[in-house]
């Protein structure tokens, strides 16, 4: 072979032990992603079901937090974020008819899973703050103290008070016209006051369509001269006219400069804002200070309005009737959520160790322990988290349904005509009706074995009390009362259980009603007991150092060194005669 064709041969075989090189590290790769590319994939998809694991753990425990928060009675914002380790979790609360849906979206990674519980108001009642209070807000005074959460769907105002819990106060619901009578545009008749003695004064009755504040009313209204300023009263009905025994529940002043010669609407800003109650009816009195024929005022007016009537007279004086109807409207809602008030931090301490939160609009010289919630805050220790914005208005823990199965539980144990009085020889007594009045007073002991409906007033007082049977055991029970109930001490207990309590509860509207004197609808002066008592279309007052363990109110007032120490039993009570309260589960699911 010469020298040309070994040189030749020697660059051919180079070449095909490249190519072979090349082809066998081509295979020895294939073979070693075809062994990776599984253990890749296997490695990936162990993260992913690690990820979406947690991030179902986020969700469970988000939603169970939100139902403990609601069955507890603490702050539920309608949307709330949460984070557990790495994960987050979302939570979105909705009312729905008979209880609220909570739906919770936890996220880890990129990975979601949802979770969603629906939850519904058991029958029977549940209180599940220490107080809570409609539109017509709390007002606790130098001293007080509430062992627990407060709720009110209206103001809360506290100065030298301490709340051990959390506090949330609601703003209503924007401003909107309840009643109103406006039609035709132009009246067809009128209604002159101030004019004579006789007709010195203008009144005009309604019925309230909503619970809620009033915030401003509407006169179509025009004067003839220059009359004086009047002013404007909301004040209760009594048999059909303007009560001139209890204090107006608001009033405004009707500036003579504010009315045209022609007839035109002046709006009356009230001041402070009356809680009015729906169903209930309220007279607008327009009073003047003096007479004349040659100035006075002129209301439009028809005959059309069906749910009141308009009278001229004299406010604390006689009323005649007109046979027509005042073009007014009324407007409800527009109230913001407020706690607080004094100007200095601390003026009243919410929480402890870390743990209360403050929620409202405003909030004002308040020290918090947890979270801040407010959208405008001054003199507090520290500022405000803006993301929670309003918070909503919850409705009270007892319906109509209620109150009806109370009084026809009483009913079924028979009736008693006139008053009943108990004093220290005793009585046992229940289930039964009482026409009258029921008194406790004289060191008596009412032993109650079911439930009383009184139909007048409830007074215990002198060391007198109302206690439930041994043989109760857990069980509690209810005196309903379409008076007032007045406790002076007494330390009224249920069974001797501690989930056994008493329910005190009256559907009076007093002070803001006739035959009130000047009370309101509870009034405990002193010591109490285990008992929660409930007065959602009234005020309950509790001062002197009283103390209980819940309250519901319209209005609520505590002050001069009282407590309410709140025992979490009466968020779900059970009674002798009846289901229990509080929240149950319809349904838990992932979605």
């Amino acid at each position: 072979m010469n020298n040309r064709m070994h040189n030749q041969y020697r660059t051919n075989r180079g070449y095909v032990i490249l190519i072979l090189t090349i082809l066998f590290s081509a295979i020895g790769l294939v073979l070693v992603l075809g062994g990776a590319v599984p253990v890749i994939s296997h490695m990936a998809s162990t993260r992913g079901f690690g990820y979406s694991k947690q991030a179902f753990l986020a969700s469970n425990s988000a939603i169970n937090e939100a139902i403990y928060r609601l069955k507890a009675g603490k702050v539920l914002p309608g949307s709330v974020t949460i984070s557990l380790a790495s994960s987050t979790a979302t939570i979105t609360t909705t009312a729905v008819p008979g209880g609220k849906q909570i739906s919770v979206s936890g996220t880890d990674n990129s990975y979601q899973r949802n979770i969603q519980a629906n939850i519904s108001y058991a029958s029977g009642v549940a209180f599940n703050y220490g107080l809570q209070a409609g539109n017509g807000g709390i007002n606790m005074g130098g001293g007080s103290t509430v062992d627990g959460n407060l709720y009110a769907n209206g103001r809360i105002d506290a100065i030298s008070a301490t709340i051990t819990g959390s506090a949330v106060s609601a703003g209503s619901t924007l401003i909107a016209a309840d009643q109103s009578n406006n039609v035709p545009s132009t009246p067809p008749n009128s209604i002159m006051f101030r004019n004579a003695q006789a007709s010195a004064d203008f009144a005009q009755s309604f019925t309230v369509g909503t619970s809620s504040v009033l915030n401003k009313i509407s006169i179509y209204i025009k004067r003839v001269g220059s009359p004086g300023n009047a002013t404007v009263y909301i004040v209760a009905d009594n048999a059909g006219s303007p009560s001139t025994a209890e204090v107006a529940i608001g009033s405004v002043t009707l500036t003579s400069a504010s009315v045209g010669t022609s007839y035109s609407w002046v709006d009356l800003h009230m001041s402070t804002k009356p809680a009015l109650v729906a169903g209930s009816t309220y007279w607008l009195v327009i009073d003047s200070s003096s007479t004349s024929g040659s100035a006075y005022y002129v209301i439009g007016a028809n005959n059309t309005y069906a749910s009141g009537a308009a009278k001229t007279g004299i406010y604390n004086g006689t009323w005649n009737a007109t046979s027509l109807d005042g073009y007014f409207i009324t407007y409800y809602g527009g109230a913001s959520g407020y706690i607080g008030g004094a100007g200095y931090v601390g003026g009243v301490s919410i929480g402890s160790g870390g743990v209360g939160d403050a929620w409202a609009s405003t909030v004002t010289g308040a020290s918090v322990a947890g979270s801040l919630y407010c959208t405008t805050g001054t003199h507090n220790n520290k500022s405000c988290n803006v993301t929670h914005g309003s918070a909503p208005a919850i409705g009270l823990p007892y319906t109509d349904e209620n109150i009806s199965d109370w009084k026809s539980d009483g009913q079924a144990g028979g009736t008693t005509n006139g008053n009943v009085h108990v004093d220290w020889r005793g009585l046992t007594l229940g289930p039964r009706e009482i026409t009258g009045d029921l008194t406790i007073d004289g060191g008596g002991v009412l032993t109650m074995t079911g439930t009383l409906y009184v139909h007048g007033n409830v007074t215990i007082t002198g060391g007198g009390k109302i206690i439930l049977p041994s043989s109760f055991d857990k069980y509690s029970a209810t005196i309903v009362s379409d008076g007032q109930f007045a406790i002076n001490g007494g330390g009224s207990t249920g069974s001797g259980n501690s989930k056994s309590y008493l329910f005190l509860v009256t559907t009076s509207k007093c002070p803001n009603d006739v035959n009130c004197g000047g009370n309101d609808a509870i009034e405990i002066t002193g010591g109490a007991g285990s008992i929660a008592v409930a007065a959602q279309n009234g005020t309950v007052s509790i001062s002197g150092g009283g103390s209980l363990k819940a309250a519901v109110g319209n209005n609520i007032t505590i002050g001069g060194g009282s407590t309410v120490t709140y025992d979490s039993g009466l968020a779900a009570p059970e009674f002798a005669n009846g289901p229990s309260g509080g929240y149950s589960i319809l349904n838990w699911k992932e979605y």
